[in-house]
């Protein structure tokens, strides 16, 4: 008998706290919230009208055709014109470093031919124009007092062969300037 006592009044006091008495007070509160806000939506504005596009060109050869590229690359090479490096040539030593690698020390004149003299880490070279140097091709155009003109063939971004200029200059030594 004590146990339904117990039990009844523990349910009794549950069901007195699922009561109605703070619903009424959060209702209250939503109606006043809502009356409140003011919801500012922008109206979408109305879709573009879609004009379709005739392709007229149907009939004519497709661009992204490979057989087209392929013709057209053969073409360009048959074309002949381009710069192209003689691959047929003997290299000389001096193609197998690197124009940065290279040092202008001096010059010399010898039977009226103007010769530079490079450095090339603790080796000392004699060149003249017509000569090849460096790794890129490289052809001794001029040499002055002061310089190596050198015009070397390269390969641009699109595989091309082009013709580019550049010159080595005389190293002032150390003990000169005491």
């Amino acid at each position: 008998m004590k146990r339904v006592s117990i039990t009844s009044m523990t349910l009794a006091m549950a069901l007195a706290g699922c009561g109605d008495s703070d619903v009424q007070e959060v209702k209250d509160w939503m109606k006043h919230t809502d009356s409140q806000a003011h919801v500012a939506v922008k109206p979408i504005s109305e879709p573009k009208t879609f004009i379709p596009f005739a392709y007229s060109a149907a009939g004519e050869v497709d661009p992204f055709n490979q057989n087209k590229l392929l013709a057209e690359l053969a073409r360009q090479a048959n074309a002949g014109g381009g710069v192209r490096p003689d691959t047929t040539r003997r290299k000389e030593f001096l193609e197998g470093f690197p124009l940065d690698a290279m040092k202008m020390v001096g010059t010399l004149e010898k039977s009226q031919t103007m010769f530079a003299l490079l450095q090339i880490d603790k080796s000392v070279y004699q060149v003249r124009p017509g000569q090849h140097l460096g790794q890129n091709f490289g052809l001794i155009t001029a040499v002055t007092d002061d310089s190596i003109t050198v015009k070397e063939i390269v390969q641009d971004a699109t595989g091309d062969w082009i013709e580019r200029m550049s010159k080595l200059e005389l190293q002032e030594s150390k003990e000169s300037n005491k």
